[in-house]
């Protein structure tokens, strides 16, 4: 075969994905739409391929019939980052929370859930992922896909504030011939301009660990909802997929050292007490959480770390995590 001279712009390679009506298949072209996330690149993906590769007794080398390569006992992973859009955040919330309306909220008494061949209509299914490539019949493709882990961000020095996002994807399923170099796949919910700024949220409900007022430099919001898959395996890949493990929220900021804040490292130190919230954490353009606008909400909350920033202005980094208290929720999150 010749050198045949084609090259590609990375910018062109697409990021979609979409709710699977069941576990096991693909969505197909007459199913839930597939939706553009407003990537900053593409990623290679990991696809986690077993490979043996030790010399047997006979021959100091590795000879062809020593080598060894399963893809079927393997975790495939996928990460992706940009800017956080409605329709993306809509489908991605609801996906990570199983909760299917605004604000997306997990509880503190929260099961496992086993997504092992099970199908819903409540929006908490698994996902279909595609890589979407610029050359023709070459899209990557990957089913019964879980968020495991979803960042929300922004700065203000940074795009305006502009709230951006980074996911990981995990699949415990096997990747079946033909996924790889897929037909193309059509873009149903192109990339749109709705997008959030730090810019909406009102001055009385920044609030962090219960303290009100803050002036945010930046801060980042990250929840892991970790995936089991196993223990056992069949010809399409893990047997069993599992929500399992400890879900969690924690929020970083850099905030304004000022007569609001002076007393951070105190509350860290001694004014923070074991057993009991330091105070809720919220970012917000009001008391309560709204759809269509973008503001987090941890009801009871303590600070993990506390430390001086030095910029222009004096700035404080603070770190908190959200606590549970059995009835309320652990976090909430609207878009």
């Amino acid at each position: 075969m010749a050198i045949s001279g084609t090259a590609y712009d990375p910018k062109l390679f697409q990021f979609l994905i979409a709710a699977q009506d069941a576990y096991g298949t693909i969505n197909g072209a007459s199913g839930n739409a597939y939706i553009a996330l407003d990537v900053d690149s593409i990623g290679s993906p990991t696809l986690g391929i077993n490979q043996t590769l030790d010399v047997r007794s006979g021959s100091r080398v590795l000879l062809e019939s020593n080598f060894f390569q399963d893809n079927i006992a393997s975790v495939k992973e996928i990460s992706v980052s940009g800017t956080a859009t409605t329709a993306s955040l809509d489908l991605m919330l609801s996906h990570l929370t199983l909760d299917s309306s605004v604000p997306y909220a997990i509880a503190t008494n929260v099961a496992t859930s086993s997504f092992k061949a099970a199908s819903d209509t409540s929006g908490n299914k698994a996902l279909s992922v595609i890589m979407k490539s610029a050359a023709s019949n070459s899209d990557l493709v990957f089913k019964d896909c879980f968020i495991t882990s979803l960042t929300l961000s922004g700065d203000a020095g940074t795009e305006g504030g502009r709230v951006k996002f980074s996911a990981t994807f995990q699949s415990g399923t096997k990747v079946a011939s033909g996924e790889l170099t897929a037909t193309d796949v059509a873009v149903d919910t192109a990339i749109t301009a709705n997008d959030y700024f730090m810019s909406g949220w009102d001055a009385d409900d920044r609030i962090i660990a219960g303290v009100a007022n803050g002036v945010i430099s930046s801060f980042s919001l990250t929840v892991d909802n970790p995936m089991v898959f196993g223990p056992g395996v069949i010809s399409t890949g893990y047997e069993q997929a599992v929500r399992s493990g400890e879900i969690s929220a924690t929020a970083s900021f850099s905030v304004l050292y000022d007569n609001n804040f002076l007393d951070m490292f105190e509350r860290f130190n001694t004014t923070q007490a074991a057993g009991a919230t330091t105070g809720a954490t919220l970012m917000n353009h009001q008391a309560s959480l709204a759809n269509e606008y973008f503001g987090f909400k941890f009801p009871k909350s303590i600070i993990t770390e506390v430390s001086f920033n030095e910029g222009p202005s004096m700035m404080l980094d603070v770190s908190v995590k959200a606590i549970g208290s059995g009835s309320a929720d652990l976090f909430e999150i609207a878009c």
